[in-house]
């Protein structure tokens, strides 16, 4: 079982959603999340060093079994690639491994459970 975070544009969230549902993935929890990627540079205003805002993003967290990993990460590149071109900030996608899942409804654990 993995653990795929995926940070994209708040814009590509129907997109990827749309793409993730295609792909046979329906269970994601999304979340509204601020940061900024390697472009952050300080900058002077009024003689004081300021860093730029925050750039607000979406983080989806996807837990799949490990036969899924390859189509969610493929099913989230293909909706992002495809409404950014190669602009720059399109996000990241993490995978982690997941030790345990448990359904709390039936008890149901690891694999079943997700």
């Amino acid at each position: 079982m993995k653990l795929i975070i995926a940070i994209i544009r708040e814009n590509q969230l129907d997109q990827v959603r749309e793409s993730l549902i295609q792909a046979g993935i329906s269970r994601i929890t999304v979340s509204n999340v601020s940061g900024h990627g390697r472009r952050v540079s300080e900058e002077v205003y009024r003689g004081q060093k300021v860093i730029p805002n925050l750039v607000s993003n979406v983080r989806l967290e996807i837990a799949v079994n490990d036969s899924f990993v390859e189509t969610t990460c493929n099913a989230i590149m293909d909706a992002t690639q495809a409404h950014d071109g190669d602009m720059i900030g399109s996000g990241k996608i993490f995978i982690t491994p997941l030790e345990e899942c448990i359904r709390i409804r039936t008890g149901e654990r690891g694999s079943d459970a997700i």
